[in-house]
């Protein structure tokens, strides 16, 4: 084989967008995915306007694919409060999102990237050499048979294991947040409502504070992604048992789901959810890492997905520029591309999620928020993201506000 110029190890969203905007703008490219497609991955299966908004623009087919329109939220706090809000209109992003499985998602996205030209090579894994401290090669193991190839650049996306990039020496700062969740799929005469439900005060059986959040999405197919999340902010959080925490939360789940041990699909399976950027170094002499390698995860709300493509995206453009440029050294401008486009937001995500830490002000916070639809409506905005040009102005002035009331509430 051939020494590709560009290699793209890891075949989900981060590194099949990547791909594709490579060889869409003339760029030779080959993409390894491990596994094969379509392949099951533990997610929430939920896309925001962001991430449509970045199919849209690598012209996926939402009519031919497996996709349940999603028209908004609904959250809950305990059994008495709940609001259903609309996606906003926002000049950038459509006021729709969806829901598809990532097993349906992952293969047709590549598909795109193949259809641009990028060679793909499922069932291969990739290891890197490393002389002196610098990538100097990539052995490619496919079907038991070994070859090692010399790419000029190597886009790390193989996902927040990060294997491949852990020995580059990509680590996670531990004082950044780290998410953890679980996920099941059950089957629901409610398959098709066009809400992502999610529950902000979630209590046991016997009505004892659970920290964390749970969730139901739709799929329209019959089935529902059944959910709950904790963040490492909690105290505590080494010592919760998120499949106890999963049982909990069906249990006291609204009852139109019908879920219960006799609807259940699959059992739950879960992960760690690197969050706002916590691996570093983002990038190397030839090298740089994308999405959940990267740890990309908004630590606001858990999203992935939207945050995978636009950084591959991102990337594209810094590599495909280095190589341009026969100047490899311009791919050190990539980190401050994502502190501008990120940084801010990220900043105040962490002050945010170290205050949700403290379960009884998740549970003021969601009880007050929820009698107010305004508030709400705003809250939702920020939390996906969805901010338009004439809201971000007030970015730094909300930062300073929050962090006030992080230091003023009494909590330990």
């Amino acid at each position: 084989m051939k020494s590709p110029p560009i290699l793209v190890v890891g075949g989900g969203p981060a590194g099949s967008a990547a791909a594709y905007w490579l060889a869409r703008d003339g760029h030779d490219v080959t993409l390894v995915e491990k596994k094969e497609y379509p392949r099951d991955k533990t997610c929430g299966d939920a896309l925001t306007p962001r991430a449509i908004r970045q199919l849209q623009d690598m012209e996926f087919d939402f009519e031919i694919a497996p996709f349940h329109r999603i028209t908004g939220l609904r959250s809950y706090a305990g059994d008495d409060l709940v609001i259903e809000l609309p996606w906003p209109d926002h000049s950038r992003f459509p006021n729709w999102g969806g829901m598809i499985r990532r097993s349906d998602l992952d293969g047709q996205v590549a598909t795109l990237a193949e259809k641009q030209g990028v060679r793909i090579m499922e069932k291969t894994s990739a290891t890197p050499v490393i002389e002196d401290g610098v990538l100097t090669s990539v052995a490619l193991d496919h079907n038991g048979q070994t070859e090692t190839v010399m790419p000029e650049v190597t886009v790390i996306a193989d996902g927040s294991m990060n294997r491949f990039g852990r020995d580059l020496g990509t680590a996670r700062r531990k004082d950044y947040p780290l998410g953890l969740a679980v996920r099941g799929y059950y089957s629901s005469p409610r398959s098709t409502d066009p809400y992502l439900e999610s529950q902000l005060d979630l209590r046991d059986s016997s009505g004892a504070t659970i920290p964390g959040y749970g969730w139901v999405f739709p799929l329209g197919d019959g089935t529902v992604n059944v959910g709950v999340g904790l963040l490492s902010t909690f105290k505590r959080w080494k010592h919760v048992n998120t499949t106890h925490m999963m049982r909990d939360y069906v249990a006291i789940a609204p009852d139109y789901w019908e879920l219960s041990e006799e609807t259940k699909l699959t059992n739950p399976v879960g992960g760690k959810l690197t969050m706002s950027f916590s691996k570093a170094p983002l990038v190397g002499s030839n090298w740089l890492t994308i999405g959940d390698a990267a740890g990309a995860i908004n630590p606001w709300n858990g999203e992935g997905i939207s945050y995978a493509y636009e950084t591959g995206r991102i990337a594209a453009r810094y590599v495909g520029e280095s190589l341009g440029a026969d100047d490899l050294g311009l791919l050190q401008r990539y980190p401050r591309h994502l502190e501008d486009e990120y940084g801010l937001y990220y900043k105040m995500a962490r002050v945010f999620v170290k205050l949700i830490g403290h379960p009884s002000v998740m549970r003021t916070i969601a009880h007050t928020g929820l009698r107010n639809g305004t508030l709400m409506s705003w809250t939702l905005k920020v939390m996906a993201n969805l901010l338009d040009e004439d809201d971000k102005h007030m970015g730094e002035r909300t930062y300073d506000a929050l962090a006030e009331v992080v230091r003023a509430l009494p909590v330990k």
